[in-house]
């Protein structure tokens, strides 16, 4: 009988991987997250987009129950984790995941993952300014990097301000990063009861109810032409990329450092960037490779500054 390491004891008392399998994971977490940006654009050509999330949310719901069941995770959630089953179905499953459907609608898949993707400077901003966090000089630094990037996406020279849909679908998508922000600060505060996994079925079952009641009151009664492209689409987005990507970021959270899973997920715009170009024919504008190195670079000044990564602690798209 072999008799295990320190580290193989360890990691079987937290329920951990082994390096190979966690980062194995991680690498399709970022493939799942990259390419569900063009998913959910082509979605969007088909599907009204607060009704595109709704039944994201409906499939992610019906996966993980069985999961979660098989796991033995499967729970009520406590008293005191309804304030973050709350703040995480309505800022992050809600109005995130809602508000870049809707986006999408009106500017290039690569455009949106950038903007997207500012959030972890908005999370350094808000935790300093709500939970006390210090802002080091390297961490400084990084924000001044992101903010470069935002000004050279919004630069008159690579946007066209006459175009109110560009400009309006930009705008939706930078909220849904403040709120993807918001939701990160408040979820660092709470102090957990039971796992975010555990929860993750309740979120998602609770966003897939507020949606639909909206998306009926402001989009109607959905008319959706189900063909076998559509349905492949949806599945993948409600599955893999939201049931699947939950399960294996908490695998692999409880393998590797954080550091070293934040910046792993940096790869995840690029590829999101690549993706769009492969599947949406979008070109491949050098201002956006631009915006992206100095939101990226800034990005990861933050989490080898110190501290518990922001993207770490909350990605999802």
């Amino acid at each position: 009988m072999r008799v295990g390491t320190m580290k193989d004891v360890e990691r079987e008392m937290t329920g951990g991987l082994s390096t190979r399998n966690a980062v194995g994971l991680l690498a399709l977490v970022v493939l799942a997250w990259g390419t569900n940006w063009p998913v959910t654009k082509l979605i969007v050509h088909e599907v009204p987009p607060l009704w595109s999330t709704a039944i994201r949310c409906m499939i992610a719901a019906a996966a993980l129950a069985p999961l979660l069941w098989a796991q033995g995770d499967f729970i009520i959630p406590k008293r005191g984790d309804m304030p973050v089953v709350l703040c995480t179905s309505i800022l992050h499953m809600v109005a995130f995941s809602a508000l870049v459907a809707a986006g999408l609608q009106f500017v290039p898949a690569g455009r949106a993952i950038v903007l997207g993707y500012t959030t972890p400077l908005w999370v350094a901003i808000g935790a300093s300014i709500f939970l006390s966090e210090a802002i080091t000089g390297r961490r400084a630094i990084g924000i001044g990097f992101g903010l470069a990037g935002l000004a050279v996406i919004f630069n008159p020279a690579t946007l066209n301000w006459s175009d109110h849909n560009a400009l309006s679908g930009s705008g939706l998508i930078l909220i849904a990063a403040f709120c993807w922000a918001a939701n990160i600060v408040y979820v660092r505060a709470h102090r957990w009861i039971s796992t975010p996994f555990q929860l993750v079925f309740w979120q998602v079952l609770l966003a897939a109810a507020l949606l639909s009641v909206i998306a009926g009151f402001t989009e109607g009664a959905p008319r959706i032409v189900w063909t076998a492209h559509l349905t492949a689409l949806m599945l993948y987005s409600g599955i893999v990329c939201t049931a699947f990507a939950h399960w294996a970021m908490t695998m692999v959270n409880r393998s590797l450092p954080a550091v070293t899973t934040s910046l792993c997920l940096l790869a995840t715009p690029l590829l999101g960037i690549v993706s769009a170009t492969v599947f949406l024919g979008e070109p491949l504008e050098p201002s956006l490779f631009l915006a992206m190195t100095l939101i990226i670079g800034g990005i990861t000044l933050g989490a080898v500054g110190g501290g518990r990564s922001q993207l770490a602690a909350g990605a999802k798209v």
